[in-house]
């Protein structure tokens, strides 16, 4: 069972107690964009087997979203952190390289 730190209210939280929201990261273009920006954020993701950075919610909990960086293959938890981060810590970022050198933040 999955397991994360609310970095919000510093509670371990089970996977039953939180809703996932999907990819983190992901650049939302506004009015003006392209037809080919917005099908690429609607559509596109970055489904690869291993690190991956994704937002959760505290639903049962606090209630907030926050971010956090997991192997979705072994299931490993590098860390969380705040939703209001536009990139991963680089304590996080130091987890995740131990495990995979060579590592970058999908673009």
């Amino acid at each position: 069972m999955l397991i994360l730190t609310c970095p919000c209210c510093g509670l371990e939280a089970a996977e039953i107690e939180l809703a996932p929201g999907g990819e983190a990261h992901l650049k939302r273009f506004g009015p003006g964009s392209s037809d080919a920006e917005l099908e690429r954020y609607l559509f596109t993701r970055h489904a690869a087997k291993g690190p991956v950075l994704e937002r959760w919610r505290h639903a049962y909990g606090c209630g907030k979203w926050f971010l956090a960086a997991r192997d979705s293959v072994t299931m490993e938890v590098y860390g969380t952190y705040s939703a209001r981060l536009p990139e991963p810590p680089e304590e996080v970022l130091a987890r995740i390289r131990a495990r995979h050198p060579g590592w970058q933040v999908p673009a």
